[in-house]
C-alpha cells in the first residue's frame, strides 16, 4: 500500500496490489507494486449507445459534493483530502443501476453500463477535488489579515476558484498522449476504479457485490452523520474525559492536566477511524508515537521545569510546545516531501521534457487540423504523412471520441486570460507576475502528474511551496501585497496541478475501462460548476460557524480544527516575506536537526533499506504532522482505526477485503455532511451542548 500524502497534500485510497477472482486485495504491500490488469478496454456484450448522461453527470457530481464536504472538514482539521473515484463509482453505480430498469429512457432510465459509470465516477472526482486552496493557502490569507471576511469575498473567492478549475480541466486534456497513451503510468487509485467499474458490471455477483458495499457506505454514512448531528447537543458524543475521570477519582492532577491542558482526550472522530482504516501502518504508529513523545512527555516535562511557560499556543511573552516544535515540524514535512521527489529525479525530468514535447506535438496536431478543417484545405500526402506520424500509436479511441484540439485550446487560453484578469483587477497582481504563476503551474503539472502516476502520491503541498520560494523576491507595492502574490502564486499552482492531476487520473480509469474521454470531459466540465459551488459555499459556511479559522487573533488551540496545513502555509509565508517572528535558540538547533532528518532518513531508505522493509519504517512526514497538530485525539482516532482494520482483516479477511473501502468512505463522508449541519446551527445560535454532566467539572466551557 503507498504512503499517504503528508500534510496539505492530497492522498487517495491506496491501491490494490493485485487483482484476483474479481476482488480487490488491500493488503500492505509496497508502492512499486502494480495492478495485474490487462491494458486494453473491456468489452461487453450490449454496445453502450450513450456514454456521456446527464444522469451519470449529475449524480456522479452530486456524490463528489459529498467527498468536498469531508475534505473541507478533514483538510481543516489536518491538511489530508481523501479522492471521489472509488466513492463515486461505487456509488453511482448503486443509484443509477437500479434507476436503469425501474424507469424509462425519458425520466432517466435506460441500460448503464461500464463506460457511463466510468462517466459519473470522473464527475465525482471533479466536484470532490477543489478543495485543496480552501484548507490551506485562502485561510492562511485570512489569518494574515490579507483579506477580509469570506462572505464579503464572496465574489473574490468565486473568481479565483473558476481560474483554477478550468485552467486544471482544459490543461489536462493533451497531458493524456504522454502520460496515459505513450508513458503508460501506473496510477495506482484511478486504476483500482477502472477494475472496480469492470468488476461491477461484468457479473451478476459483481452487481451483487457492489450493492452490498454501497450499503455498508450507506449505513456507516448514516451512523456517522446522525452520531455528529446528535453529538451536537449531547457531548458525550464527542468526547471522552478518560484521563479526567481518572485523575479526579484518584485525586492525581496530572491525569486531570493531560486531559484539560493537553488535550489528551477520546475524541469520537469517525473520518480519522476511516482514514486510519485505509492508511499504512508505518504512518499511523509514527504519528501516534510522535505525538506521545511531543504532547506527552517532551511538552509536559519542559512546562514542569519553567522552559515553556504554557502548554500550547502561540504567546509573545515565552515559549510554548506548538510554537517550538511548528519550524522543526514544518522542516521535516516540507524538505522530506522535496526529497521524496528529488529522489525520483528520473521520473520528474521525464514528466517535464514529456510534457513539453507533448505540448509541442499538439501544436503540430492543431496546426495542421486547423488547416485541414477550419481553412478548408486539404493537406498534401507528405503533410498528411507527417501529421499520422505524430499521432499516438498506442492510440485505441476514433477521432470522434477524443476531445477536440480547439475545445481545449481554446478553454485554455480564455483560462489564462481570466485568470490574468482575476489576479490583477481583485488582488493587485501585475500580468507579468500572473504570467510566471501560470508557467510554474504548467510545470508543476507535469511533476504532480508523473509522481501520481508512478507513486499516487500527488504533491500539491510541495508544489504549492516550491511556487512561494519562486515569488519570495517578487516586488510589490507593500509588504501586504508582496504576502498576497506569495499566497496567491502558491494556491494558483498547487490547485490547477490538483485538478490536472485528477483529471488525468480519470482518463486513466477511462482508458482502461474503454470509455470515451470525450464523454469524460464532458463530464467533468459539468462537474467543475458544482466543484466551485460548493467549495466556496463549504468555506464560507464553516468560516461563519467557526472564526478561529480566518482570524489570526484566535489561537489555533483554542480552533475546533487543528489548522495543520493553513499554520504551515502561513508561517512559511512570513519567513518568505521576512515577516516572521525570531525563533527561540532551542527551535533553531531543533528545526536544522529536523531539516537534516528530513533529507537523511528518506535517503537511507530508498537507498539502504531492503524494500520489503520499507512498509515497517517511519514515516519523517508524519513526525512532522504531529510536532504541528495540536490535537492528540486524531492520531489516537486513526491508531484505533487501523488496529481494527488489522484485527478485522485477520479475523475476516475476506470481508475486509471487500467491504473495507465501503466502511472508510462512509465514515469519511457521513461526519462531514453533519459537520455541515453543526455548522448551520452554529451559526442559527442554536444552543448546543443541553447536557453538561459528562463535561470536566461539569463546566461547558471544558467540553470543546
Amino acid at each position: 500500500m503507498t504512503t499517504p500524502v503528508v500534510v496539505d497534500e492530497k492522498f487517495e485510497l491506496d491501491s490494490p496490489s493485485s487483482y484476483k477472482n474479481e476482488k480487490l486485495d488491500y493488503s500492505d504491500k509496497d508502492t512499486d507494486s502494480q495492478v495485474a490488469v490487462e491494458e486494453k478496454p473491456v468489452q461487453h456484450a450490449i454496445v453502450e449507445e450513450f456514454q456521456f448522461t446527464w444522469r451519470a453527470s449529475i449524480v456522479g457530481s452530486l456524490l463528489g459534493c459529498l467527498v468536498a464536504a469531508s475534505n473541507t472538514y478533514l483538510g481543516l482539521k489536518m491538511g489530508w483530502t481523501f479522492g471521489a473515484s472509488l466513492f463515486g463509482a461505487i456509488f453511482s453505480f448503486a443509484i443509477i443501476k437500479p434507476m436503469s430498469t425501474a424507469l424509462p429512457p425519458k425520466w432517466g432510465g435506460g441500460y448503464f453500463g461500464p463506460k457511463e459509470n466510468c462517466t459519473a465516477q470522473s464527475a465525482a472526482t471533479t466536484s470532490g477535488g477543489l478543495s485543496a486552496g480552501f484548507v490551506a493557502g485562502i485561510p492562511a490569507m485570512y489569518r494574515l489579515g490579507l483579506l477580509s471576511t469570506p462572505r464579503e469575498d464572496a465574489v473574490k473567492l468565486l473568481l479565483l476558484t473558476i481560474s483554477c478549475a478550468f485552467y486544471g480541466l482544459f490543461f489536462a486534456v493533451p497531458l493524456r498522449s504522454h502520460f496515459v497513451v505513450n508513458q503508460d503510468l501506473t496510477f495506482p487509485t484511478p486504476r483500482a476504479a477502472a477494475i472496480t467499474i469492470i468488476s461491477l458490471h461484468d457479473t451478476v455477483e459483481g452487481e451483487q457485490a457492489a450493492m452490498k458495499k454501497a450499503k455498508y457506505m450507506a449505513f456507516f454514512f448514516a451512523l456517522t452523520f446522525l452520531w455528529n448531528i446528535v453529538a451536537y447537543w449531547l457531548p458525550f458524543f464527542d468526547n471522552l474525559h478518560f484521563l479526567y475521570y481518572i485523575g479526579e477519582a484518584a485525586n492525581y492532577s496530572p491525569l486531570m492536566t493531560a486531559d484539560l491542558s493537553w488535550g489528551w482526550l477520546f475524541h469520537w472522530d469517525f473520518p480519522f477511524f476511516g482514514a486510519g482504516l485505509m492508511t499504512p501502518g508505518n504512518t499511523v504508529v509514527t504519528f501516534l508515537v510522535a505525538t506521545i513523545g511531543v504532547y506527552g512527555i517532551i511538552g509536559p516535562l519542559l512546562v514542569q521545569n519553567g522552559t515553556f511557560v504554557a502548554p500550547l499556543g502561540f504567546l509573545k511573552d515565552g515559549e510554548t510546545t506548538n510554537r517550538f516544535f511548528l519550524w522543526p515540524g514544518i522542516a521535516l514535512m516540507t524538505l522530506t516531501a522535496f526529497t521524496e521527489l528529488f529522489i525520483h529525479y528520473d521520473a520528474l525530468w521525464r514528466g517535464i521534457k514529456g510534457g513539453c514535447k507533448e505540448l509541442g506535438l499538439v501544436f503540430m496536431r492543431g496546426t495542421n487540423h486547423f488547416r485541414r478543417v477550419v481553412l478548408r484545405k486539404n493537406l498534401s500526402d507528405e503533410q498528411q504523412n507527417k501529421y499520422n506520424s505524430v499521432l499516438d500509436e498506442a492510440e485505441i479511441f476514433t477521432e470522434a471520441e477524443l476531445v477536440p484540439t480547439l475545445w481545449w485550446i481554446s478553454g485554455t487560453f480564455l483560462s489564462i486570460i481570466f485568470t490574468c484578469a482575476i489576479m490583477g483587477e481583485y488582488f493587485g497582481m501585475p500580468v507579468y507576475q500572473s504570467i510566471v504563476s501560470i508557467i510554474l503551474a504548467f510545470m508543476f503539472s507535469f511533476v504532480g502528474i508523473q509522481a501520481t502516476g508512478e507513486t499516487d502520491i500527488n504533491p500539491t503541498g510541495s508544489i504549492g511551496k516550491m511556487s512561494q520560494l519562486v515569488f519570495a523576491k517578487m516586488p510589490g507595492d507593500s509588504l501586504t501585497q508582496v504576502m498576497t502574490v506569495n499566497l496567491l502564486a502558491g494556491n494558483v499552482s498547487a490547485s490547477a496541478a490538483s485538478q490536472a492531476v485528477d483529471m488525468v487520473g480519470d482518463l486513466k480509469t477511462g482508458q482502461l475501462v474503454g470509455a470515451s474521454p470525450r464523454s469524460q470531459f464532458l463530464a467533468q466540465f459539468i462537474a467543475s460548476f458544482f466543484a466551485i459551488g460548493i467549495a466556496v459555499g463549504l468555506f464560507i459556511l464553516f468560516a461563519d460557524a467557526y472564526p478561529c479559522i480566518i482570524d489570526g487573533s484566535i489561537e489555533v488551540s483554542d480552533c475546533e480544527f487543528g489548522l495543520v496545513a493553513v499554520t504551515a502555509w502561513q508561517k512559511v509565508t512570513e519567513l518568505l516575506t521576512g515577516t516572521s517572528e525570531p525563533l527561540s535558540k532551542g527551535s533553531i538547533i531543533a528545526t536544522a536537526v529536523c531539516g537534516v532528518a528530513a533529507i537523511v532518513v528518506p535517503l537511507i531508505r530508498v537507498f539502504f533499506v531492503p524494500q520489503k522493509y520499507h512498509r515497517w519504517y517511519p514515516s519523517v512526514s508524519a513526525v512532522g504532522i504531529a510536532m504541528i497538530n495540536p490535537q492528540p485525539a486524531v492520531p489516537i482516532a486513526m491508531f484505533l482505526g487501523w488496529a481494527g482494520g488489522k484485527l478485522w482483516k485477520k479475523l475476516r479477511p475476506v470481508a475486509h477485503g471487500d467491504l473495507m473501502f465501503s466502511v472508510a468512505g462512509g465514515l469519511i463522508a457521513g461526519q462531514g455532511i453533519g459537520a455541515i449541519v453543526s455548522a448551520v446551527l452554529k451559526i442559527a445560535n442554536v444552543p448546543g451542548h443541553a447536557v453538561t454532566a459528562t463535561c470536566p467539572g461539569g463546566l461547558l466551557e471544558n467540553c470543546p
